[in-house]
């Protein structure tokens, strides 16, 4: 019998009535301040996540057996419409939240993390996010845009105040938006020291995550549109993620991959991998 030809992540063929996640895509690359590309990745992290085992020897789990994860495809957002596409995906977020799901978004560019944050802030009044990255985003707008991903965790910042972004690996930004953050939220500069005090802190909380895989050094990950030295080595980020085991996770993000800038293929199997972990980590 002739089936869908339909690609998903591996191992990710759950129902939705049956699946804990729901991990969807969302290529959109609008606002990228250097080079663009992010609205590539989902569509090529599914085709080489075939690559990868469903198992992890890391945490002695399987994607088949110990994760129920629904793979909704992507979203058609429109192009250069940041406003109407931040919308798009809140529609999206609210949708698989109402229904009691965790929603998992693979960018497509960070800017769009607002939106889910937003939704999600919503029901839990009480949302915290943690923020794995490269870059500040802490400007209020970039070149009269507010709505940047140079601005997101701004933007964040604006929907849920003060003392509820903590943000880690963090090496590059302007120095206003430094001297920023030490008012307003908790930052990292360069690695993971002090998430162990973070997780214990936000236990019992909600917590949204949101992962710019240009936290890892571009040596291990080229393959993204703002590359910057000094960046955390696979397993430092692993092992932080593995950190946020004991937290209650109400949404995942994992943003910036750019592909075609690494033709050898190995930034798209690091993010395939990273992307198996968060799923198997956070997985009941």
């Amino acid at each position: 019998m002739l089936k869908e030809n339909r690609v998903t992540f591996i191992a990710c063929d759950k129902t939705y009535e049956e699946a804990e996640f729901v991990l969807w895509g969302a290529p959109f690359d609008s606002t990228t301040s250097f080079r663009p590309g992010t609205r590539f990745a989902s569509g090529t992290i599914r085709s080489e996540s075939f690559g990868i085992e469903t198992y992890s020897p890391y945490l002695d789990k399987d994607l088949n057996e110990d994760a129920k994860v629904f793979d909704a495809g992507d979203l058609e957002l429109i192009f250069g419409e940041s406003v109407r596409v931040l919308e798009q995906v809140k529609e999206m977020t609210a949708i698989i939240v109402s229904d009691g799901k965790i929603p998992v978004m693979i960018g497509g560019e960070h800017s769009l993390t607002s939106a889910p944050v937003h939704v999600l802030s919503e029901k839990f009044p009480d949302l915290e996010v943690i923020h794995f990255d490269a870059h500040t985003d802490l400007r209020e707008d970039y070149l009269g845009n507010r709505w940047s991903h140079a601005s997101v965790i701004k933007r964040c910042h604006d929907i849920l105040g003060d003392g509820k972004i903590h943000s880690f690996g963090i090496r590059s930004g302007e120095k206003e938006e430094f001297y920023w953050a030490k008012e307003h939220i908790h930052l990292q500069r360069f690695n993971f020291d002090g998430l162990e005090e973070t997780v214990e802190c936000l236990k019992g909380k909600p917590v949204y995550f949101t992962l710019d895989l240009d936290v890892l050094d571009p040596s291990i990950l080229p393959g993204t549109g703002t590359p910057e030295a000094g960046g955390v080595t696979f397993d430092e980020l692993r092992f932080a993620i593995s950190k946020l085991s004991e937290l209650n996770i109400v949404g995942i993000d994992v943003m910036e991959l750019s592909p075609h800038y690494d033709h050898s293929g190995s930034s798209t199997a690091v993010a395939c991998k990273i992307i198996r972990e968060i799923l198997l980590t956070f997985s009941k």
